[in-house]
């Protein structure tokens, strides 16, 4: 196994390192895009595919399981395999899911699409973090991840706006087509630009924990998708999925123990900055991605607002992810610190949340530009700076598994708030609809609502119309506020976590620490 000892200390430019992250960043954004262009052209693409409400979150949920599920493992084979080559591989995966996706004839050719698209992008999000841990070193990283914080912001947020344009001018089958141009123009970039030394050591692939993660994610991902709709969060249909999840999540354990290469090294996991930032990860993947997704339902539903003009109203967010990200990061390259401008970030993230909690039908627009700034400012101060602390905990030839760990928990995060958070407003916004019914003295559908929260608007008149907009402005604002909860638990973990200075080098050489633990600061 190699060491630090055998690696040879990168030494490129500022140049150098913008060519390849022009690469990196460029696949990357397209394919965090590709996790939320759908959002605002779901009702035209199930529509045309006569899909169901069940298929309409799917398209966006299989994306976020496929990413979520293979993250990790993607992050241990950069640790055993060449980097370069593994980016790559994953990129025409993201390419072949994306051209396959525009010519989905029904949903569950979308779907399969979809799934295939979500493997590659979890393999582009991890990679392009351990490739970057693996050419920069932690305290000039902060300048770097700053700029990859900005990207993934602006993508996640700009996906709504994107597809909105895209299907009200070419058509929906745009949405995954448009990746394709960019996604060739970063991977020849790559090509070009991106040499790494790759370490020769012996592979022992932990083929038994790559199963039983997947098992153990998948499993829970898929109960809160249906629990609240299909059967009641507590029955027999819950136990069917939580118990084999607990019996994978326990034969984990028990096989990591005892691999001599696991795909999760207990020592990773039980630094105490390492599991920290796993909890705090989970509370900015909630806000990351259940924002843009209700935000831009509201702005459509709520407040009768067209696709792309629901894109234009999240350019707040936008602006703020990008200042968050961009400042933080140049100012931790500055300093070596970073804790004061994490805590700082986490505040704003949950004063944001907490001010959208008091959002309703009649909320002033300025109003939530202000909010959305806030939680914007939070979301890039926080997500790749908690990457970059975990980083700075490893030496080089586990900086793949580190930064994977981080970002699978806060896909995690992203996809359980986006499943839970959906079903409770589904569930607020059936029981507006029908105390609106009933105020208004029109009958209620057999069943205890009107359908529900349908969202296939066109086809509903005054007053019922109102009454839905209204159901669903005056019911957002409740999962903010859950959000925000969840949040708390970020702002405790950030506080709890160790003070260390970001080192100067690539690899760590300090032999004191032969476990990779950083030192804390006095």
């Amino acid at each position: 196994m190699s060491d630090a000892t055998t690696f040879k200390e990168p030494d490129l430019s500022h140049k150098e390192i913008l060519e390849v992250l022009v690469g990196l960043l460029s696949m990357l954004f397209v394919a965090m895009v590709s996790s939320t262009i759908v959002s605002t052209a779901l009702p035209t693409i199930i529509g045309d595919l006569k899909g169901s409400q069940t298929s309409y979150t799917w398209v966006v949920t299989t994306t976020l399981l496929a990413m979520t599920v293979t993250s990790p493992i993607w992050s241990k084979l950069s640790d055993l395999f060449d980097k370069k080559l593994l980016v790559q591989i994953s990129g025409v995966i993201f390419l072949f899911g994306a051209l396959a996706a525009g010519f989905a004839q029904n949903v569950p050719q979308l779907l399969a699409a979809r799934g295939l698209q979500g493997l590659g992008v979890g393999g582009l999000l991890a990679l392009s973090q351990a490739i970057m841990g693996s050419i920069i070193p932690p305290r000039e990283r902060g300048r770097y991840t700053g700029y990859m914080a900005a990207v993934m912001a602006v993508a996640t947020v700009s996906g709504p706006l994107l597809g909105g344009l895209l299907v009200d001018s070419v058509g929906w089958r745009w949405c995954f087509w448009a990746a394709v141009p960019i996604s060739l123009a970063g991977l020849g970039m790559l090509q070009k630009f991106l040499h790494l030394e790759h370490v020769r050591r012996e592979v022992r692939i932990d083929w038994w924990g790559a199963i039983l993660i997947s098992v153990a994610a998948s499993l829970p991902l898929i109960w809160v998708s249906f629990a609240g709709n299909r059967y009641d969060w507590i029955s027999l249909e819950t136990a069917y999925f939580l118990v084999p999840t607990a019996l994978a999540v326990i034969a984990l354990i028990l096989v990591e123990r005892s691999h001599p290469d696991p795909l999760i090294p207990g020592r990773i996991l039980l630094e105490r900055t390492t599991s920290l930032a796993i909890i705090g990860s989970i509370g900015v993947g909630i806000a990351q991605f259940g924002t843009s997704v209700f935000l831009s339902q509201f702005f459509q539903v709520a407040q009768g607002f067209s696709p792309t003009e629901a894109g234009l109203l999240m350019l707040p967010l936008i602006l703020g992810s990008m200042v968050g990200a961009t400042v933080s990061g140049q100012l931790i390259t500055r300093t070596g610190v970073w804790k004061p401008y994490m805590l700082g970030g986490t505040v704003l993230l949950i004063l944001g949340l907490g001010l959208m909690g008091f959002t309703d039908h009649t909320t002033a627009i300025w109003h939530l530009s202000i909010y959305m700034v806030l939680m914007g400012i939070g979301q890039g101060t926080l997500m790749q700076n908690l990457v970059l602390v975990v980083q700075n905990t490893v030496d080089i030839n586990e900086i793949g598994t580190a930064s994977g760990v981080v970002s699978f928990f806060r896909s995690l995060g992203g996809t359980v708030g986006i499943a839970v958070l959906g079903a409770i407003l589904a569930t607020r916004v059936g029981n507006h609809i029908t105390t609106g019914m009933q105020e208004q003295g029109i009958p209620v559908p057999a069943g205890g609502s009107s359908g529900g929260g349908t969202l296939d608007l066109d086809k509903l008149r005054e007053p019922i119309l109102s009454i839905v907009r209204h159901a669903y402005g005056d019911s957002t604002g409740y999962i903010f506020v859950i959000a925000a909860v969840v949040t708390v638990a970020t702002l405790i973990a950030v506080a709890l976590m160790p003070q260390t200075e970001l080192r100067t080098t690539v690899a760590k050489h300090d032999e004191k620490d032969p476990l990779g633990l950083e030192q804390p600061i006095d």
